[in-house]
């Protein structure tokens, strides 16, 4: 009687741990395309994305490089003081999307240009996002607004 006890506990235990393992390989295998890094334009720079990698780049909009194409193509350089990586984007920008503003894009690299397929700006005066700030620390060029201004 013990001994049949011992199997069934056996496999109950081998029947949770494979169902787990699959469970968890079918969980990896359905965010595959849904994982996107982040990438500052100084790691483009230095560390090149594989071909069709779709990944988030972020930084600021550098001033001066902001232009309105034909139909609703835009094109702008993204710097975080360090390098910068011109970018290509075709359709509707935030409202508060501008030269100087903090934004995150996810896209593909094709030719040397970021081709965005999505592009988010900062949402009040004040917010940038996280990865963004800790890429402009990195080059020496974050200035927090909130810090008192001597």
């Amino acid at each position: 009687m013990k001994s049949l006890k011992k199997k069934r506990r056996i496999q109950v235990l081998v029947v949770a741990a494979l169902a787990l393992l699959i469970s968890t390989a079918m969980i990896g295998y359905a965010m595959r395309d849904g994982i996107n890094f982040f990438r500052a334009p100084s790691q483009l720079a230095s560390e090149p994305p594989r071909p069709g990698e779709t990944f988030r780049l972020g930084g600021l909009v550098e001033e001066g490089t902001l232009k309105r194409g034909q139909g609703e193509t835009i094109t702008f350089n993204v710097t975080d003081g360090g390098a910068s990586v011109p970018v290509k984007f075709t359709g509707v920008l935030p409202d508060l999307f501008g030269e100087g503003k903090g934004m995150v894009g996810t896209g593909k690299m094709e030719d040397g240009t970021f081709v965005a397929s999505e592009i988010l700006a900062k949402h009040d005066e004040n917010y940038m996002p996280k990865e963004v700030i800790e890429a402009l620390k990195d080059q020496g060029t974050y200035v927090d607004p909130a810090a008192p201004q001597s």
